[in-house]
């Protein structure tokens, strides 16, 4: 598994054609749909190895990078944003992590080929998808299916690859004009892998989840849909102190869409949700304690969440103008227990820690809709709420517990979000946009429950960490030649009270808010040799310090250029990328955020990987790859500093990445 590839759709996602499904292999991503936004499906066969969890998916995206720690789970950045600054959505509802630390965070439970569509949306240019989402929003979509008379489809794929990669991924339609039931799974597991010096590196997993929905669909234009999903995993981790030994989840969702309502209503859409998770870690399910550790003897903890939420929204248009609005809620309580000794966690009551939600108003307007000249804008008010119901707080490693200074007390913000953007089409090749975003974010459980201390003068963190607030300017072009196009995407911004972790003695966190300044660019351009064979390239940069002087803003991904090649025929295809990333020294050691700490400055590395296809017929098709193909060692820099347990030195080291790396897939679509 390489940190990144890219993604090769232009199309939006519910608009698949068998030789998009098939033929083509996910190498990079090229230009965006609409400004700002991204779309592909999921399913695509993809290069490196395909994804097994969601943030390895969103590296394919220019712009996005993952917080790495091994096989599997690392957590997704955008533009060297991190956390609930990047909204999720999956089927219409969000899915919080449990573990204080994000060792399960949201993306880890999604797999990516169980969708049909992905959308990313990048800066604070929506507020139709819940709050504070200032780096960007991420969707994950499953279509309704619509059949005109009793039919079936089926989509389904057998991988197999290096480090004893196996997965099986089904998804199953039986339908009429009336209604239809859909049923789909996957499964997923690997083995701890080598790098390229040889070395073993912790990073095992097994995943799996099941799917099933049943919709009612009495005309074209409605739909009724009932759904619930199961799954749980576990996984190795090369970069902390504990695994995961359990990923339990569970959801139930009921979604009402009606379209084409009349001339001037033209949609109502509403769904409602309510998502699990349960997680357990622990450090003796899947390695041995390291006497020498500060976890010397076995010890684990069972963190749950379950978070309730619905959402409705009305299309009006008049003309060339749209106009969006509705509602939105979550609430979310959040269950820890832990102990001493093999199991010893299971023989204990689960108690609340934190009750958190939100509910929102929201609306967008666009006016010049259809036309060569638009302004889209949108207003949105939440009203958030958090309570701590810890009794006492844990300080350090040592697990000293003192009474909490803030026990039982609320926390209530009222905040808001807006942005304005202005897109014109010059003729049928060129089109511009220039855009300015303000997204205020309420402090999330990780910010508000995980960090030891708070600012100076502080009770806590609850007590002292303010909301975050980010006004972002972005711009850019797309242009379309007839062999040649292109696309440039920049943005700069300021973020007032930005929510920061400092990494203190004695294994000590303290989370203070600081001013920053933040900056950037994504470019990509693709030229068609001739038909059948192109070339592109892709750019992102991310840039932020410290407002009060020059000091970097911690954790931030290196400059990255992506180079491909790929060959398409008839029923044969390949391809090839370059990713070349270059070394980052503008750094803030002991800085980051609640999943990691900056580490100081890293190398910069390119790998080569390779890929070919061959469609047997109009329903099978077989694609293969080689990933690091000159089995290079290298690390990426947003990355957790290796585990003592797992034999790295007690300094600061990270994590190398896989060396190289054979694959093998069959896909049917039928």
């Amino acid at each position: 598994m390489l940190a990144t590839t890219t993604v090769h759709a232009v199309a939006g996602p519910h608009a698949h054609t068998r030789a998009d499904t098939l033929d083509r292999v996910v190498v990079t991503a090229r230009a965006p749909s609409a400004a700002l936004t991204w779309e592909t499906d999921p399913r695509l066969p993809r290069q490196p190895v395909p994804a097994s969890d969601g943030a390895d998916y969103l590296k394919t995206v220019p712009g996005f990078a993952a917080i790495r720690n091994g096989g599997t789970n690392g957590d997704a950045v955008l533009r060297g944003l991190f956390g609930s600054r990047l909204g999720i959505v999956a089927n219409n509802g969000a899915l919080a992590g449990a573990c204080p630390s994000r060792m399960d965070n949201p993306l880890s439970y999604l797999s990516p080929d169980t969708f049909d569509a992905l959308t990313v949306t990048k800066g604070p240019q929506s507020v139709q998808w819940g709050p504070g989402n200032s780096a960007g929003t991420v969707r994950f979509e499953r279509d309704v299916p619509r059949f005109e008379a009793p039919a079936s489809r089926i989509n389904a794929s057998a991988l197999a690859g290096s480090n004893q990669r196996n997965d099986q991924v089904i998804d199953a339609t039986l339908g009429n004009a009336r209604g239809y039931v859909r049923l789909g799974g996957n499964r997923s597991e690997a083995d701890d892998y080598r790098d390229g010096n040889g070395q073993d590196v912790a990073g095992a997993w097994h995943k799996w989840n099941a799917e099933a929905a049943i919709g009612w669909t009495p005309d074209a234009d409605t739909v009724i849909e009932l759904n619930a999903g199961i799954g749980d995993a576990r996984a190795r981790y090369a970069g902390r102190g504990m695994d995961g030994s359990a990923f339990a989840r569970d959801s139930l969702g009921l979604r009402i869409e009606r379209d084409n309502l009349g001339p001037v209503l033209q949609s109502i859409h509403a769904s409602a949700y309510v998502n699990r998770a349960d997680h357990v870690m622990d450090n003796y399910s899947l390695r041995d304690p390291n006497p020498a550790s500060n976890m010397p003897m076995p010890m684990g903890s069972n963190p749950d969440r379950r978070t309730a939420g619905g959402r409705v929204a009305l299309t009006w248009q008049w003309d060339d103008v749209a106009f969006i609005a509705g509602a939105d809620h979550q609430a979310s309580t959040h269950r820890r227990r832990s102990g001493m000794g093999r199991d010893a966690w299971r023989a204990q009551p689960r108690v609340a820690d934190a009750l958190l939600g939100h509910t929102g108003l929201f609306a967008e307007l666009t006016t010049g809709h259809g036309t060569d000249s638009r302004w889209i804008s949108g207003l949105r008010i939440d009203q958030h709420r958090a309570r701590d119901l810890r009794s006492t707080a844990t300080s350090g490693h040592a697990g000293m517990a003192m009474p909490n200074p803030t026990a039982n007390q609320r926390r209530n913000e009222t905040l808001g979000s807006a942005f304005v953007r202005h897109e014109r089409d010059l003729d049928n090749s060129l089109k511009l946009y220039a855009g300015l975003g303000h997204a205020s974010r309420m402090p999330d459980y990780w910010e508000l429950f995980s960090a030891n201390r708070g600012p100076a003068g502080s009770a806590n963190a609850f007590a002292g960490i303010a909301p975050e607030r980010t006004t972002q300017l972005d711009a850019g072009l797309q242009w379309q030649g007839e062999r040649l196009q292109g696309w440039v995407s920049a943005y700069a911004g300021q973020v007032r009270d930005y929510i920061r972790f400092n990494y203190l003695a004695g294994g000590m966190t303290r989370a203070d808010n600081v001013d920053v300044h933040i900056a950037g660019a994504e470019a990509g351009i693709d030229w068609q040799w001739r038909d059948g064979l192109r070339s592109g390239a892709t750019l992102a940069h991310a840039w932020g310090r410290l407002a009060d002087g020059h000091a970097p803003l911690a954790q931030m991904p290196p400059l990255e250029l992506r180079l491909t090649t790929d060959w398409q025929g008839e029923r044969f295809n390949a391809g090839a990328l370059l990713r070349a990333v270059a070394a980052q020294n503008r750094t803030s050691p002991g800085q980051g955020n609640v999943t990691s700490r900056d580490i100081g400055p890293s190398a910069g590395f390119a790998v080569l990987s390779l890929n070919a296809g061959y469609r047997i017929n109009d329903h099978l098709q077989l694609t293969a790859g080689i990933d690091n193909l000159f089995d290079r060692a290298y690390a990426e820099h947003l990355n957790l500093a290796g585990s003592a347990d797992f034999g790295y030195p007690a300094e600061p080291v990270r994590i190398n990445e896989p060396g190289r790396n054979l694959w093998l897939r069959l896909a049917l679509r039928h």
